[in-house]
């Protein structure tokens, strides 16, 4: 039997799998945050998929995302990032990797954890919408802008709403999946 899936994922095996196992999915672990949250920063202006295809190479160039290596990175390791082409080269992008390892770090003194910071913005529980079409899915939302102003605030770079949007339908601090979709349910079964 055919599963019910999210418009966006359809046709793209790995998209499927992205979506079947992970997206919109609660995520508390400050690791997991982290790992999801740059690769957000490296996918603005381009497509998810694109970041999707080359994951498993920014886990092998990043350390595995461990945000405390990625926070000491030197230049030498900078430059040796920036001739990988498994990765996105973009410069801006690499180097705020590292500036946002050592900002997630502050968070993480500030707050005990990163993950209790961001999920302070959603009253530590999902938001629970009810999306007919993925289409119309908001690209922000009040919180998003509040969540990105404060991350600049605190050195973060590529984290505009749209970004921070899409790491919280990722992280599942909001649930956009199609209420038609197997996952609306199975992630979040007190619906």
């Amino acid at each position: 039997m055919m599963k019910n899936r999210c418009g966006w994922c359809e046709g793209d095996p790995l998209y499927e799998a992205y979506h079947d196992e992970e997206w919109g999915a609660p995520v508390y672990d400050d690791k997991t945050i982290f790992e999801f949250l740059i690769l957000e920063t490296f996918q603005a202006g381009l497509s998810w998929i694109t970041v999707l295809r080359k994951r498993e190479n920014f886990r092998k160039a990043f350390d595995d995302f461990d945000y405390k290596k990625i926070a000491g990175y030197s230049e030498e390791k900078i430059l040796e990032l920036l001739d990988n082409p498994g990765i996105i080269r973009n410069k801006l992008k690499v180097r705020s990797a590292v500036s946002n390892a050592q900002a997630f770090m502050e968070i993480q003194k500030e707050y005990g954890s990163f993950s209790k910071y961001i999920w302070g913005f959603v009253d530590e529980k999902s938001i629970q919408n009810k999306v007919k079409n993925y289409k119309e899915a908001p690209a922000t939302t009040e919180i998003s802008d509040k969540l990105s102003k404060d991350l600049k605030k605190r050195g973060f770079k590529f984290v505009g709403s749209t970004v921070v949007y899409a790491h919280m339908q990722a992280t599942g601090m909001v649930n956009d999946h199609e209420m038609k979709c197997f996952r609306y349910e199975e992630i979040h079964p007190d619906l």
